[in-house]
């Protein structure tokens, strides 16, 4: 490389390169957290259960975050070329950087003031913040070249995709404490707000050891005769812009992989997006589906390093870890399938049978207020208010109260639809004839169904110590809201639920951390008779081919797994390659790009990032729609890894690189 850029890496004492190395790396650590906490984990639900309570219906909150996220992600990608090409012409990807970060850390911050019913509050600041976050990664990106010599960029990216995964399952997982032991909704508010005050500290290393590169117009004073600076600026770079999408023949490599990385991205961030989705329809439980989160946030930290070293020549140990992750990924599925068809059904999640329906009790179902399994005491009436194509039945009951709804179920859990609203009252539940009782108070449980609002589709659920034969009761009590008069109680669905899958999540653990030892110890002893023959073919292109194999056969897995330890298994291969993928695809981008331009061309990269987050879902979701389960869904991702790699296979990065070489000299030189 021989790029003013890399000259003055080159020049760098190695205290000072190593210095400014682990203050780039940091800022992964910094913005992970709103990766995790606010993008994955806690704003989703907290936007539907509490900002988006007063809305219609869960399904209205869900389509009013989905929009929010799709206005965010269509502004970023229409934006992020455009001011990467204008940080590149006056050289100033750190300020904006640090305007990005700012208005990300303050929008994110704000969200502590996001309480019930405030749902366009949080639906504008998430927007800035996701625009924000999603910008400020542009500029962080593109001082990828500016920051690593070529050959060391591999590893330099993966090291701050390790680096990311350690500080964004680290924030995550004291969240989860906050939420699990502060009252009401104090835990993830205070959540947010520690995502907020984590991203500014952390992104401090980045301002103080990384200087600004240079600009692409070192004197924009010629400019001052005939038009101002700023029009000198942003005509400058729209003619860059306009000029390299015109000039896109010059680079054909580059733009190749552009494609594939749009395709195969389009496949990761699909799997990325629905995985806990697709393992709540398969009925594994929140704890076991959030610690799987965890899981794949830390097992990825050694993994993305392990990917860095693959295509570094100068690291002896490369046999080595290419031969365990080999082992991974050739022992996880087989181990995961024998664990399912081995270990007692208790242990490793598999699915019990389901209830039966009998001519006296209602089974694994649906049912509805005009079931014949359901009984009614007291004066019950079809409701005028209902939820489009669905029926409700409401009891006005007399200030005593005493207006029954029972359900003889064959289960353990029942969950019951109502209807919230500002004539709302007050009932109760009883299982067996015995009062079900709140797991904090240990009182006579009351569910309030006041609410200035109309809400649909609220639901609560309720369980038998064992399963098996019982009788649910729901109860007008007759008692009003303080806050109202109504003694309104309005039922549309009763689901008898699923039997709850058992599942030994130290076991499962256990037996992963016993897979590894014994893969560390095959791994030693193959590295150098067996993989220190192919460990030379191994370059930064086909180590990422070697992650979009492992993401067909985790497609292929995931239509037939229907088990804990194969979910956690699964989860575990994921963390083995996901990292690596993401990570290496940035810094092979980065060694194609004119180090001049980068701002301009991780602005496009960024675009690709977003429309894979666009399309990918959209085809999942006519998938799930063509064929009734996501099951086919996730199978038909075969095909994003297939395509993508195949592309990816056409890219000649040397030749890639070559042309870099020689566009930046001659931008550096006009």
């Amino acid at each position: 490389m021989t790029n003013q850029a890399s000259s003055i890496i080159s020049t760098l004492p190695a205290q000072e390169y190593n210095r400014r190395i682990r203050a780039w790396t940091m800022y992964d650590w910094a913005n992970s957290a709103f990766a995790t906490t606010i993008l994955a984990a806690v704003l989703p639900v907290y936007y539907s259960q509490v900002a988006g309570s007063t809305l219609p219906s869960a399904a209205t909150a869900t389509a009013y975050w989905s929009a929010g996220l799709s206005l965010s992600l269509l502004i970023s990608a229409i934006i992020s070329p455009i001011l990467g090409t204008i940080s590149d012409v006056m050289g100033g990807k750190k300020r904006f950087l640090s305007f990005f970060i700012s208005i990300g850390i303050l929008a994110t911050g704000l969200l502590v003031l996001v309480e019930s019913g405030d749902w366009l509050f949080a639906s504008v600041l998430f927007v800035f913040a996701r625009i924000a976050f999603t910008a400020a990664n542009v500029f962080y990106d593109a001082l990828l070249p500016h920051v690593a010599k070529t050959e060391d960029q591999d590893r330099v990216s993966t090291r701050g995709y390790a680096m990311g995964y350690l500080g964004g399952g680290l924030l995550l997982a004291i969240n989860i404490v906050m939420i699990q032991f502060l009252p009401g909704t104090l835990g993830p508010r205070l959540s947010f707000l520690s995502v907020a005050l984590w991203w500014g500290l952390f992104s401090i290393p980045i301002f103080l050891r990384i200087p600004e590169p240079p600009s692409l117009i070192a004197n924009l004073d010629a400019y001052r005769n005939r038009v101002s600076r700023t029009r000198a600026i942003v005509k400058t770079s729209f003619d860059r812009l306009r000029g390299t999408f015109k000039d896109l023949q010059q680079y054909r490599d580059l733009f190749r992989f552009l494609i594939a990385f749009l395709i195969y991205n389009d496949g990761i961030g699909t799997i990325i997006g629905v995985a806990a989705i697709y393992g709540a329809e398969l009925g594994f439980g929140s704890v076991e589906l959030i610690l799987a989160l965890l899981l794949v946030q830390f097992v990825g930290i050694p993994f993305s390093l392990i990917f860095g070293r693959l295509p570094t020549t100068k690291d002896k140990r490369r046999s080595f870890f290419l031969a365990f992750i080999i082992f991974n990924l050739s022992v996880l599925p087989i181990a995961g399938i024998i664990a399912n068809q081995t270990l007692p059904a208790d242990s490793i999640g598999s699915l019990p049978a389901p209830y039966r329906t009998s001519e006296t009790f209602a089974g694994e179902g649906s049912y509805s207020i005009t079931d014949p399994h359901l009984l009614f005491s007291g004066d019950w009436e079809r409701s005028s208010f209902s939820s489009p194509g669905q029926d409700v039945l409401e009891n006005s009951a007399s200030s005593q109260g005493g207006s029954r709804l029972t359900l003889p179920f064959n289960g353990q859990e029942a969950e019951v639809t109502f209807r919230m609203g500002p004539d709302g009252g007050i009932w109760s539940v009883e299982i067996d004839n015995i009062m079900v009782l709140d797991e904090e108070t240990r009182q006579p449980l009351e569910i309030d169904s006041y609410q200035s609002t109309v809400r649909f589709g609220v639901a609560e659920t309720f369980s038998a110590e064992q399963p098996g034969e019982h009788v649910l009761t729901l109860i007008n009590s007759g008692k009003a809201n303080t806050s109202s008069a109504g003694t309104m109680v309005s039922f549309s669905q009763i689901r008898i639920l699923p039997p709850t899958r058992g599942s030994n999540l130290m076991l499962i653990l256990g037996l992963l951390i016993v897979i590894e030892i014994i893969g560390l110890g095959i791994s030693a002893l193959l590295a150098g008779p067996v993989f220190s023959h192919v460990i030379g073919f191994i370059n930064t292109k086909r180590s990422i081919l070697l992650t979009l194999a492992a993401f067909a056969m985790i497609s292929i897995w995931g239509f037939f797994l229907n088990s804990v330890v194969e979910f956690w298994f699964l989860a575990w291969m994921i963390a083995v390659v996901l990292g690596g993928s993401q990570a290496l695809s940035r810094s092979l981008y980065s060694s194609m790009t004119p180090a001049a331009k980068s701002g301009e061309f991780f602005g496009m990269f960024g675009v690709m990032e977003k429309f894979s987050a666009i399309l990918g879902p959209l085809i999942f979701a006519a998938a799930v729609v063509t064929f009734g389960s996501s099951r086919p869904a996730i199978l038909s991702l075969v095909a994003f890894f297939i395509l993508g790699s195949f592309l990816l296979s056409k890219v000649d990065v040397a030749e890639g690189r070559r042309v870099a070489r020689e566009q930046n000299e001659a931008l550096l030189e006009a």
